[in-house]
């Protein structure tokens, strides 16, 4: 399991160490408690000190580690925490559909339209981590169009803890077969179907759907307790 390539593009190298330690905490193959050392991050990625301590910074800023004098101690994320991590999305996204303007949705329908085609396309080719990437930025691509300067920053704050997550997930849904990733993929299109009425009790129903089986799919992956 690895960030897709054109996520990692143009990325610095200390948000690329990020990167891939922000997914082994997440996945759990980095467990919590386990002490990471700058030193032996930098040999392992064959850089200096100054990218992981970079890197260090950003999963500190997750939540993901606590910065100590001697090293990080990771903390890692349990099902509370994604769960959460879940509610703010659904509060980002809930009011980002709504607020798209109405003029902007013949384009905004055919781009989501166009992100699902390359979902069904990971799908033929099982490749999960571009499914995981394109998940991302159908939900992303809404939530540009609404030219919401605060919106934007918070999703900002959270699109790569939120890329990890779905990447982990992603490996869940493909694990159960063709017929789920094509539900999900479904999921998806209600979600353009409840754009294009312009209704707002349609559009809130249908993110409530969405994050309500995502919430399900996380039940599956997360274990209680981390």
């Amino acid at each position: 399991m690895e960030f897709p390539a054109l996520w990692m593009k143009g990325a610095s190298l200390g948000e690329r160490i990020a990167n891939v330690l922000r997914l082994r905490i997440v996945s759990g193959e980095i467990k919590p408690g386990r002490i990471l050392s700058e030193n032996k991050i930098a040999k392992d990625f064959g850089t200096s000190r100054s990218p992981v301590r970079d890197a260090m910074k950003a999963l500190s800023a997750d939540g993901l580690i606590r910065l100590e004098r001697m090293g990080a101690v990771v903390l890692g994320l349990d099902l509370k925490d994604i769960q959460e991590l879940y509610d703010v999305r659904y509060l980002i996204e809930n009011f980002a559909q709504q607020r798209i303007p109405q003029q902007n949705l013949g384009k905004l329908i055919t781009d989501l339209n166009q992100i699902i085609d390359q979902m069904e396309l990971a799908l033929k080719y099982q490749n999960h981590s571009e499914f995981a990437y394109q998940d991302l930025t159908f939900h992303e691509t809404m939530i540009i169009e609404t030219h919401h300067s605060r919106i934007i920053n918070l999703w900002n704050s959270l699109r790569r803890l939120i890329m990890a997550v779905i990447l982990v997930t992603t490996e869940e849904v493909f694990s159960r077969g063709n017929a789920h990733v094509e539900w999900v993929i479904e999921k998806h299109r209600k979600l353009v179907n409840g754009l294009m009425t312009n209704k707002k009790e349609i559009i809130e129903q249908s993110v409530n759907e969405y994050f309500t089986d995502s919430k399900q799919t996380l039940n599956k992956t997360f274990p209680p307790n981390g």
